[in-house]
């Protein structure tokens, strides 16, 4: 088949560009384009603080406004990395226009993010939630906290455990003190029973010894020791006492990362339970956006609580009026001090969903399950036996706060029929109660089965999970990219903004389109709508009797449709 070349058009095609005036780069970028609501929002921020770090002189900076825009979309778009921003500010359109056509280096984007917004991102990221709230977005009225383990850069086989430098340094300090004994009788004054002296010595009191000891009129062997404590002994004292100091109250730090703490992952990549170097992070959400943010040390949630809410009352002069909370952060601590300052707490506590099945209603084994006579102070066993309070003591957890525990106790359990389902002791049956918690437990047990609470309970998941699934799925941030604390938190501070303003760009289109991309203002978005909730109900009811045939027995045969 013969083809008529001159019928062929092509368009114009030229690599010149030439033009007569001159083009802006926005004429090809739309209206309600993300990286816009980006240049409005950090246009209208009060970067004074930033500005204060600046001290003048020599080579003009970059302006710091723009650095901020690049960073917060680079963070937006899944672009951690300093080299990649400084590339795309030289291939992309959208970082040309945003920048201006500047064109900093990888190292001055570093050296921004790393020296000048270490100190006054919370106030960058303070601003941008106070801005959702006048645009009505959150209210700052309620909060859902909840803490996930992020692993830290450092390397996973670093580990310094407290354990283990504790026990090298006291069978160090045997040998110290047996060598100084031996070496001069007036150092310690115990020549007679040197091993016994256990006496723990320090790195400063050690050289303050070895300074002390006259050279003069010693035999070889003595020597030989003065050499070795203070060549080999004196710098291993040091080194462990140099782990104590940087671990602190910690258990565990890395030596790649010393502010990391060995926890255990949920997101293991060697599948083995081994602890990895990481961090506890918290944060609270409102409509799924995040208002506040804190890093610890303690893998554990429960002594978490009370920092965090002081924090974010010094971020925003205030204490949010609702807080709802998974029950690992139900304490007696936690209570009293939510209490205390007037917030209407929703957090549940342990066994909190176990109480409402029917087992445990029955379990006579469950202190629960007494009855408790108050004015009398006694509880009654299920044979109708009563405990008296046999004597009281004191429980401190690890920040220091005391627990009141009474303690009661049955007069006589011998040959109770119901002993082996009572208690598992073999004398008396004794119970543990602090009835300070167990008001609080019974406060929150109405508020937790109230409708607002039921309504609470349900929203807490979908909030503060949801977000923690976002940002480590969808935004590929499954593990700390800086060492050290204060550049972790600086780092989370820029990716936090960034997703307040990714949720608030998705919030917009969803106000104006559907989830089917349809406008729900019109009749056909109305139906498009319609026509898939009715399809989802449908579907759920089948999934349903699916599941009953099941379980009674049925066979499950998938239906088919002809």
């Amino acid at each position: 088949m013969l083809i008529d070349s001159a019928n062929i058009q092509f368009k114009e095609y030229s690599q010149g560009m030439d033009s007569l005036f001159p083009s802006r780069l926005d004429e090809n970028i739309s209206s309600d384009a993300p990286v816009r609501l980006v240049n409005q929002i950090v246009d209208e921020l009060d970067i004074s603080p930033l500005l204060s770090t600046y001290k003048g002189g020599g080579c003009p900076a970059y302006y710091p406004r723009m650095l901020l825009k690049v960073l917060f979309f680079a963070y937006l778009n899944n672009v951690y990395s300093c080299r990649k921003i400084a590339r795309l500010l030289q291939e992309n359109i959208l970082y040309m226009w945003l920048s201006g056509k500047s064109t900093p280096d990888f190292r001055t984007i570093n050296d921004f993010r790393s020296k000048r917004l270490k100190s006054c991102i919370h106030s960058l990221f303070t601003q941008i939630v106070l801005m959702l709230v006048e645009l009505g977005y959150i209210s700052l009225e309620k909060q859902y906290i909840d803490g996930t383990k992020m692993e830290s850069a450092a390397n996973r086989y670093t580990f310094v455990w407290r354990k283990s430098v504790e026990k090298y340094k006291e069978r160090l300090e045997k040998k110290i003190q047996c060598i100084l004994s031996q070496i001069d009788e007036g150092i310690l004054g115990d020549n007679n029973a040197p091993e016994e002296s256990t006496l723990p010595i320090d790195s400063r009191a050690l050289k303050e010894k070895i300074d002390a000891i006259n050279l003069e009129n010693r035999n070889k062997r003595e020597l030989r020791q003065i050499k070795k404590l203070n060549e080999e002994y004196l710098p291993k004292l040091q080194e462990y006492e140099k782990h104590l100091e940087t671990m602190g109250e910690r258990n565990s730090y890395s030596k790649t990362d010393p502010d990391a703490t060995f926890m255990r992952m949920k997101e293991d990549h060697m599948r083995n339970g081994q602890l990895k170097p990481g961090y506890n992070l918290q944060i609270s959400t409102e409509n799924q956006f995040i208002t506040n943010y804190a890093f610890y040390h303690n893998p554990g949630d429960t002594l978490t609580l009370i920092s965090f809410l002081l924090y974010g009352r010094m971020r925003y002069c205030r204490f949010m009026k609702e807080v709802c909370a998974d029950a690992g952060y139900g304490s007696e601590e936690n209570y009293e001090f939510m209490e205390r300052f007037g917030i209407s707490d929703y957090v549940k506590y342990n066994y909190f969903h176990m109480e409402q099945t029917k087992k445990w209603k029955r379990d006579i084994s469950k202190q629960d399950n007494l009855y408790y006579n108050e004015p009398k102070d006694y509880f009654v066993c299920p044979m109708g036996q009563h405990m008296e309070l046999a004597y009281t003591t004191k429980a401190v957890n690890d920040n220091g706060y005391e627990s009141e525990i009474s303690v009661y106790r049955a007069k006589n359990c011998q040959g109770c029929p119901l002993q082996n389902k009572c208690h598992k002791g073999k004398g008396n049956r004794e119970i543990r109660v602090n009835h300070k918690l167990r008001r609080y437990k019974q406060l929150a047990r109405e508020k937790l089965t109230s409708p607002k609470g039921f309504e609470h309970r349900n929203k807490r998941p979908v909030e503060v999970e949801a977000v923690f699934g976002q940002i480590k799925w969808n935004k590929g941030y499954k593990r700390c990219r800086h060492k050290g604390l204060e550049k972790i938190v600086m780092d989370f501070g820029i990716l936090a903004i960034a997703f307040n303003i990714g949720k608030m760009i998705s919030k917009k289109k969803k106000a104006k389109k559907g989830r089917n991309g349809k406008d729900y203002k019109t009749d056909e978005g109305r139906k498009s709508s319609f026509m898939r909730d009715i399809f989802i109900s449908c579907w759920m009811n089948h999934k349903k009797e699916t599941k009953k045939k099941k379980v009674r027995g049925y066979p499950f045969r998938t239906p088919s449709y002809k």
